[in-house]
This record gives C-alpha cells, sequence and structure tokens, in this order.
C-alpha cells in the first residue's frame, strides 16, 4: 500500500509542535467551516437507547431523502439506485471491487486524488495514467490520450469533478466527449462529485449521471465530508441506475454490516441545511482563493493556476524537490515561530518522476492564519536550500 502524501509528514508536524512552532495545515481538506447546526442537533436529540446497525445500504429514509435531494439538482435516481457507504472512500472501493477483476486496469487523468491509487493497488487494480499539466490548468487530457491507452483490460475511467487535487472543473463539453470514449468501449465512468458545489466565476456543475445513454456505466461517487463540513461521520454514498452494480456492492456492504450510524443521522438532517449556509461557505472560499493565488503568484518563482473548483490547488515551487521542502519547511525551518504543513504532489501522480517541484495547498483556513501561512511560505523559499531560482 502507498503512504498517503496527504498525511506522511505528520510525524515531522508533530515534533514542530512539541517544539513549541504553530503549523499551518494546509496539506489536507478539513475546512475550518462550521458543520451545519442542524446536524450537530440531529445527533445530540437522537433518541434511540440502543445504537444499532442500520440496513447495509443505509437507512432507507436517508436514502429516499437523497434521492429527493438529488432530483432537486436534476439527477433523477431513486432510493434504490443508492448506497450508503463509510465516507466517500468506501463508495470508491466498493464501485473498484463491484465491476473491476484483479489485474484489469482503470484509466485516471493525473494528478488524481492520491487516495485512488491506494484503493486500486487494495483491489488489485492497475491504474493507467494520463497527465494533464500545469501549463493549461490541469484541463482534462484530449482524447486521444485517453485512446491510446485503452486496451483489452481497461474497464473504466475515473475522474473528479471539480478535481482534487487541482481543482480544475470539468465542462459539460468535456464530460460529453469522455462519454463518447465510455460508449464506444463500453467502460464504466466513475464520477467523484464530492465537490460539486464548490464551482466558482459563474461556472455550473454538469454531473456525469446526466450524460445520455451512459445510465449503465456511470457510477456517481458522493459524501457529506466536504459539502456540509463532517468529514469525521464518515458517511458518503454510491450511485448509478446499474442494478447489477448496486446488487454487487450491496454484497460488499453486507460483509461490512452497516455504514456509521451517529454519521447517518447527521447525514441526513443535513439535507436540511438552509441555502444561506452555502451562500456564505462559497462567498468564504471565493475570497481565501483570490488572496491565496495572488499571494503564491507573487512569490518569485512560484506558479499557481487559478482553481475554478473544490479547494484545492497544485502549485510549482522553485526547488529542487518538493518532497524534500516539505519535510524541511517542517523539521528544519521556522519564522516567528511558524511553519507551514503540505501534501506534496508527486504523491498525487502514478508517472514517475511527475510533480517533483508541486505542491497541493488546501485554503482551509481563515484569511488570517492564510496569510500568515503564505507569509511564513514565502520566507521559507527565500531560505531553502535546494532553491532553484
Amino acid at each position: 500500500m502507498p503512504a498517503s502524501p496527504i498525511r506522511k509528514l505528520v510525524p515531522f508536524a508533530e515534533e514542530a509542535k512539541r517544539k513549541g512552532r504553530k503549523v499551518y495545515h494546509l496539506n489536507i481538506g478539513q475546512p475550518d467551516i462550521k458543520t451545519p447546526e442542524v446536524a450537530r442537533e440531529a445527533v445530540r436529540q437522537m433518541p434511540d437507547q440502543v445504537i444499532a446497525y442500520s440496513h447495509s445500504a443505509g437507512n432507507e429514509s436517508y436514502r429516499r431523502k437523497l434521492a429527493t435531494f438529488y432530483q432537486g439538482i436534476g439527477i433523477q435516481v431513486d432510493h434504490e439506485e443508492i448506497l450508503v457507504t463509510t465516507g466517500g472512500s468506501e463508495a470508491i472501493t466498493f464501485s473498484l471491487m463491484s465491476t473491476v477483476n484483479p489485474d484489469e486496469e482503470v484509466i485516471v487523468p493525473e494528478p488524481f486524488y492520491a487516495n485512488y491509487n491506494g484503493f486500486s493497488v487494495a483491489a488489485g487494480v492497475k491504474v493507467v495514467p494520463i497527465t494533464s499539466d500545469i501549463s493549461s490548468g490541469f484541463a482534462l487530457p484530449p482524447m486521444g490520450e485517453f485512446e491510446r491507452v485503452i486496451t483489452p483490460r481497461t474497464r473504466g475511467i475515473i475522474i473528479c469533478n471539480p478535481n482534487n487535487p487541482t481543482g480544475y472543473l470539468y465542462s459539460k463539453e468535456e464530460l460529453e466527449t469522455l462519454g463518447e470514449i465510455v460508449r464506444k468501449h463500453d467502460l464504466y465512468l466513475f464520477s467523484d462529485e464530492v465537490y460539486r458545489e464548490f464551482c466558482y466565476d459563474g461556472e455550473s456543475h454538469f454531473s456525469a449521471m446526466n450524460l445520455r445513454g451512459l445510465e449503465q456505466n456511470v457510477i456517481m461517487l458522493d459524501s457529506v465530508s466536504k459539502r456540509y463540513s463532517m468529514c469525521g461521520v464518515r458517511v458518503g454514498n454510491l450511485v448509478t441506475r446499474n442494478k447489477e452494480v448496486i446488487s454487487t456492492a450491496l454484497k460488499f456492504a453486507q460483509a461490512r454490516l452497516s455504514p456509521p450510524s451517529y454519521g447517518q443521522v447527521a447525514g441526513e438532517a443535513a439535507l436540511d441545511t438552509p441555502a444561506s449556509y452555502f451562500r456564505e461557505v462559497y462567498d468564504e472560499y471565493i475570497e481565501r482563493r483570490n488572496f491565496l493565488v495572488k499571494a503564491l503568484n507573487q512569490m518569485p518563482g512560484v506558479v499557481c493556476p487559478t482553481p475554478k473548483g473544490a479547494f484545492y490547488t497544485v502549485v510549482r515551487l522553485p526547488v529542487d524537490d518538493a518532497d524534500k521542502f516539505a519535510k524541511w519547511i517542517l523539521s528544519d525551518f521556522e519564522y516567528k515561530n511558524q511553519t507551514v504543513m503540505m501534501a506534496p504532489a508527486s504523491g498525487f501522480y502514478s508517472t514517475p518522476g511527475l510533480g517533483t517541484q508541486e505542491v497541493r495547498i488546501a485554503y482551509v483556513l481563515q484569511k488570517e492564519e492564510l496569510a500568515l501561512a503564505m507569509e511564513t511560505l514565502a520566507e521559507a523559499l527565500k531560505a531553502y536550500p535546494g532553491r532553484t531560482l
């Protein structure tokens, strides 16, 4: 199993804290936004005297309410086409294990969410990367790149839209073109839409579930973690109109018994979150994004595209090795008794040697803390022995 690029530097961050340093965590997508009160109150008021197993597919009341939620945003599904999972992570794992045999392949545009690699390794599935580039803002690679790597062992394509780690938002036109390849080769399209609500600059999200003629091919992966800022409840879901996939995934779900009971209560209640909550969150992330991108691009040698969605950006730094730099800034550097934790981007690529000068930064802190983090990073880049500029 590969180590997580998001968490592998935790021991160095912990040591920095033991030395009394303030560590700004820009390495992980843990929002500091408050979880909706309606979700927290539902857990506080949970009347059950026994916290029991739920149905392996998740509480029916929750699945029905989820179906209504999806219908409200233009995705026509019913509750029997939804499987509640232990986080979006389990949705990805169940999807792969239900559709792809060991030693078969899935195509993933890189850089990609690092745990796709871990989940694929666990399922015995081979990840075949096609590379997007920072010079295009990490746009979806040309369709010819997908065609070039499709083999008789190819079973599917994984996308994340908006993208983690790059923040790129795939357009309806890009998805329709991708859908043509999926249809031509009869592949599965695994569409991770966890960051659906986080689309900026007037752009809107188009769900792969609405690609015509691919009702049996598309598997949507979702989670409450980012939408409602409640990563720790560990509740996500798998959505597909393919009854055979649901039936097969349910066997894996039965083997793990049930998704978290408290998490489902919180998830079901969170569906009643008022629209004002999302407007405030949207405004907050736009402000943070604009500040961060400007601050980074003002640093000599730093390249930072403007992300159109999610709350991440992949940044090129003027350093010899971003893995070494990310470790060094935690273990050997401090500025005003503070330092910064980032995720080296090499762990988001499958192709060896790529991402060695890049890091993923999550703008999940308040702007005041982001300002201090950027000031610290700027000073660290000046002091780093392996600086290349």
